[in-house]
């Protein structure tokens, strides 16, 4: 409202005051507002002067004493319960009643917005307030912070990826342990594991060769008096991420320096007139380097390198079976004819159960079935079928392949660290542990690729011919088993 000479300066500060907050008087601040406007016209007489004059001058005093200012600092807000405090005893300053001043006349000249008679002041309804001036009123759910979703969420990784390693810690663990227990068996009889032999490993190409060569041994036998059953190259590691088994027939003929027709030539007919698995037994007989003379024939006349060994016999064979699956290995018992008639069932050689040099016989029926070690043992060596060797190395390659297969199975975590223990502690080979725990797990992986089998040489790609015993032996196309051996990627 605008100054008039009959108001003085605090009852036009109070007249002002009262004029903005004019919905929040009570009776007797609007009786106080009425006298006002009449003096301010000019309307009052001196005896409504008189009686009035000390009320007002208390209302004006208690007004610039007790009114506190808004968030904004510009209008007076309005009092509550809390407004009948008890008066301070100290008197305001200047500079109180100067900003108490400025922020009434600010509050009347700027922010007052009066009704439709132009004397009262518009009452600010419920949607005065801008919908920004709504959302920046804090929240008491905004001032309870609470932690962010990301926040949580790389809370709970950081749970679950200490459990992990925690889970992979006592696996790793548990493996270890079964492992030593199994490397700590005694071996069955009175024999010992076989020395670790010298053997000039090369590596190749891709991936790793592993020579793995299957003995005839008993208890008892000794070592230059064994025979390989079983000759392969198993290639592991290799950028196909598979399993490549190469099997040899052990009546192969090939040429061995040293002991085969030294006037002969590679074109001649009686050239290669040694049969493979005599290279192990020759080597036995050289200071015990029969893994050796093998890898070095090989290398002679298939041009293939190998980096490791590992000799295997009957009793080490059987007892990784029983201890890896103690259930059996599931197998389809496939044989060929005999005599050109099929058959259900077959007595084959039961070798670990022979006694004072007498061989049983143990009955393995066509189909499929669980085999423990002992069966599985006779089932890959059987050769009395009209396949003949020929039969033999396929059984081996389906034996291989069957426990390769059936070895992923997660609970063969732990039994499986005590059989390939107990392997090394009855096997001759120098496959270093450290080779195991480093590509152990990526072997399992790439067996689930499948194996890629070939069989040196197949079946009716050979000719029938003597070594230079008189013996029958397979004479092959060296050069075309070459090229297949590049084409797999061993060479």
């Amino acid at each position: 409202m605008s100054r008039t000479e009959n108001l003085s300066r605090h009852e036009q500060l109070r007249l002002d005051y009262l004029h903005t907050n004019y919905y929040y008087l009570n009776a007797n601040e609007k009786e106080e507002y009425n006298y006002l406007r009449q003096k301010a016209k000019g309307r009052s007489d001196i005896a409504q002067q008189t009686s009035r004059k000390a009320s007002a001058k208390a209302t004006v005093q208690a007004s610039s004493e007790d009114s506190r200012t808004d968030s904004s600092g510009l209008l007076p807000k309005y009092p509550g319960k809390g407004a009948f405090r008890r008066k301070q005893k100290q008197s305001p300053t200047s500079s109180q009643e100067e900003q108490a001043k400025k922020a009434s006349l600010q509050a009347s000249s700027e922010s007052m917005r009066t009704d439709s008679s132009g004397l009262l002041p518009e009452y600010p309804g419920k949607n005065s307030l801008s919908r920004s001036q709504k959302n920046s009123r804090p929240s008491s759910k905004q001032e309870k912070k609470k932690p962010s979703s990301k926040t949580y969420t790389r809370f709970n990784l950081k749970r679950v990826l200490m459990w992990f390693f925690i889970f992979v810690i006592l696996v790793v663990s548990g493996m270890l342990f079964m492992f030593f227990k199994g490397l700590n068996t005694s071996r069955p009889g009175n024999l010992k594991a076989a020395d670790v032999e010298y053997f000039d490993g090369h590596d190749t190409r891709d991936g790793i060769n592993i020579l793995v060569l299957g003995t005839d041994g008993r208890i008892g036998d000794k070592s230059t008096e064994t025979r390989t059953d079983s000759i392969m190259v198993l290639n592991v590691g290799n950028k196909d991420h598979k399993m490549k088994l190469v099997s040899f027939m052990r009546d192969t003929l090939i040429h061995i320096d040293g002991v085969s027709n030294s006037y002969t030539e590679p074109t001649d007919d009686d050239y290669y007139d040694q049969k493979l698995n005599a290279a192990y037994t020759l080597g036995e007989q050289d200071n015990h380097r029969g893994a050796e003379a093998v890898r070095q024939a090989l290398k002679d006349n298939f041009d293939l390198d190998i980096k490791y060994y590992a000799l295997v016999d009957f009793n080490t064979f059987a007892t990784a079976i029983d201890t890896l699956f103690p259930n059996g290995v599931f197998m389809d018992a496939k044989f060929s004819t005999i005599d050109g008639e099929k058959v259900t069932e077959v007595e084959v050689p039961d070798d670990l159960n022979m006694k004072d040099g007498v061989v049983p016989t143990q009955t393995i029926k066509v189909g499929r079935q669980h085999m423990d070690g002992r069966t599985l043992l006779n089932y890959a060596r059987f050769r009395k079928d009209d396949e003949g060797d020929f039969g033999r190395t396929r059984r081996q390659q389906e034996v291989l392949t069957a426990v390769m297969q059936q070895i992923k199975d997660p609970t063969k975590l732990f039994t499986g660290s005590e059989a390939i223990g107990k392997v090394f502690a009855l096997t001759s080979t120098n496959v270093p542990q450290s080779f195991l725990w480093t590509q152990g797990l990526s072997l399992v992986l790439d067996s689930r690729n499948g194996i890629e089998r070939l069989t040196i040489p197949e079946l009716g790609d050979w000719t029938d011919t003597y070594d230079m015993y008189g013996g029958q032996g397979l004479l092959i196309d060296f050069e075309a088993y070459k090229e297949r051996l590049q084409q797999m990627g061993l060479r």
